[in-house]
């Protein structure tokens, strides 16, 4: 077992967090922040953020706190932003679409290489910096590039042929955005699954349950 694995997932959810938040304060030239200050940015207490850091070794100095450009970068390697991971997208709807204009994937960690949609309609129109190729040309892409992850905006009952091509040669990282359980069928794969449906339900409740 790497040191990674033994990471809690609420430790590494909070990372991003961290390093929106120090990036945040390195562009207002902030130089240093203590975990007092840096845990209510988080709304955490100083306590978790010393806990949290200490996981990957502990990056601050008793007096001095943090240095704020030090620790984002160190936080920057520890996600592995500077990995450049080749990706795909599957599907060119509103919603991938919105995906593939809308985000800085290099700032991410990812390089967006290729579209694909099985609507003919769609294919050969430009998609950002990207032309949608169609579904059919998947395997030949991926075979004269290394594909390490596939970004999944399609609906769920489209996923599980799609999904079984990827699979066959050899992507097994995805963020999935289709709920289809990818985890349930391939067990060696990591899926990030993305349910907006969820996220606006937890604030139905939240709002509900007001005080």
């Amino acid at each position: 077992m790497s040191k990674g694995d033994s990471i809690s997932m609420s430790v590494i959810r909070r990372l991003p967090r961290y390093y929106r938040f120090l990036s945040e304060l390195n562009d207002q030239n902030v130089d240093k922040i203590s975990s007092t200050k840096l845990a209510q940015i988080m709304n955490v207490t100083a306590s978790q953020v010393r806990q949290d850091l200490n996981c990957f070794g502990g990056f601050g100095q008793q007096g001095y706190g943090y240095s704020v450009k030090q620790l984002q970068k160190e936080i920057e390697n520890i996600l592995g932003l500077n990995n450049n991971y080749k990706a795909i997208l599957i599907g060119a709807g509103n919603f991938g679409s919105a995906v593939a204009k809308h985000l800085d994937f290099k700032r991410l960690g990812f390089e967006l290489t290729a579209c694909f949609d099985k609507d003919e309609a769609k294919v050969g129109t430009q998609l950002g910096k990207l032309k949608v190729q169609n579904e059919t040309e998947l395997e030949l892409f991926c075979s004269k590039h290394k594909i390490d992850a596939a970004f999944l905006c399609i609906p769920k009952l489209s996923v599980e042929n799609t999904l079984n091509r990827l699979y066959k040669i050899g992507i097994k990282n995805y963020w999935n955005f289709s709920h289809f359980d990818i985890s349930a069928k391939y067990k060696d794969t990591i899926v990030e699954n993305v349910h907006l449906s969820d996220n606006l339900m937890t604030l139905c409740y939240r709002m509900n349950n007001r005080k």
